[in-house]
């Protein structure tokens, strides 16, 4: 037994040695790709947390040991084992599940409150030439039946300055919100609900992030007229803040629908900061031009590790020609991350408009339960 000694330890030593790098490279400046007000938080760009280059989905080795190592109130040791989602080389699973209990009320109507699973997706990964060619799906497993959300192949240059993707995707324009119901979205129409199937070029160097996509622009239905849209974002990244630009116009029904979205963070302290505000000029209507627009502010204070308090305020114009028609929201949410891969969500929104449409006036209490790996 004494003669193999020396070779446990050696690999002992050996597996810390590689932990205590995985884990300094956590903490250093680098790109990374977070929920958005993580990235703020931490002055990180967003392109390494995540295997899409745009964000969202499974997260790739840096993103898997931040997720455990920063982001929980405490982090239960395991040792020297540590989930990378890796099965293989070649391999890589990861997933997310959310459920909440909710109650909600509308204004003149019964209260409703119930036990609901929100979303349960997989990730899997084949990187088939690593860290050059590889082909990723996203696929959505629950409520109902399987609905795929991405699926598509990426080439990467050597150097990791730009890709070309092609399939199924997300499209990027503005932050990449856990929220998809936030007014931004549903102004836009893009969230990660609605992808698109097409092709797209990024470029990722230093401190800017590029994206240019040309997409059928159905959201993934048929297609019914030889129109494309078009998708552009530009972002320029600095360690406390950033700007970003994007612009999308639409012909898929013959008749362009063109938005232009302005959003930006900013650290202070221990508070991120996110705002983005989105205009769509909307030609597809059978009344001729409409304009709308949607704004949002959101302010995330890190009290202490794992303790997120997360304050928004939303601002939605459906028409801009027509006067006092706007809606306002408003969102407290406290996020607690007592240990890695579990977080609890609790919040309350309140949500505001015309004095005559009921459905504009409602209150909502939720907890929420979301684990991930």
């Amino acid at each position: 037994m004494s003669s193999h000694r020396p070779l446990l330890r050696f690999a002992r030593l050996t597996t810390a040695l590689r932990l205590a790098l995985l884990f300094g490279l956590v903490s250093a400046p680098l790109a990374v790709r977070a929920e958005p007000y993580l990235a703020v938080q931490n002055g990180f760009k967003c392109s390494q947390c995540h295997v899409n280059p745009t964000g969202g989905g499974l997260r790739n080795t840096f993103g898997d040991v931040f997720s455990q190592t920063l982001m929980p109130m405490q982090h239960i040791d395991t040792g020297t084992d540590v989930w990378t989602g890796n099965i293989t080389k070649f391999l890589a699973v990861g997933g997310n599940v959310r459920a909440d209990y909710s109650i909600d009320q509308v204004r003149n109507q019964p209260s409703v409150s119930e036990f609901s699973l929100v979303q349960a997706r997989v990730y899997l990964d084949a990187s088939v030439i690593p860290d050059r060619l590889l082909v990723y799906v996203d696929e959505q497993v629950g409520p109902g039946g399987a609905i795929n959300r991405e699926a598509y192949g990426v080439y990467w240059s050597a150097n990791h300055d730009w890709y070309v993707k092609g399939g199924q995707m997300y499209l990027p324009f503005g932050f990449r919100l856990q929220d998809q119901g936030a007014f931004v979205q549903q102004v836009s129409g893009i969230d990660m609900t609605t992808p698109d199937q097409g092709v797209e070029v990024g470029y990722l160097h230093g401190r800017w992030d590029a994206q240019l996509d040309l997409t059928n622009g159905t959201a993934g239905g048929p297609v019914t007229h030889s129109g494309k849209q078009f998708s552009g974002q530009l972002q320029y990244v600095e360690q406390r803040w950033r700007l970003g630009l994007a612009l999308n116009e639409n012909n898929s029904a013959g008749e362009p629908r063109r938005m232009v979205g302005l959003f930006g963070g900013l650290k202070t302290g221990p508070v991120g900061w996110l705002a983005e505000a989105d205009l769509v000029d909307d030609q597809t209507l059978p009344y001729g031009q409409h304009k709308s627009a949607a704004g949002l502010l959101e302010a995330d204070w890190l009290i202490m590790r794992g303790n997120n308090l997360k304050i928004t305020a939303e601002e939605f114009k459906p028409d801009t020609s027509v006067q006092h028609n706007e809606q306002s929201r408003w969102s407290i949410v406290y996020e607690l991350t007592p240990i890695q891969f579990v977080q609890i969500r609790t919040g309350f929104r309140y949500t505001d408009g015309i004095p005559q449409a009921d459905s504009q006036h409602g209150k909502l209490f939720f907890v929420e339960l979301h684990a991930f790996f």
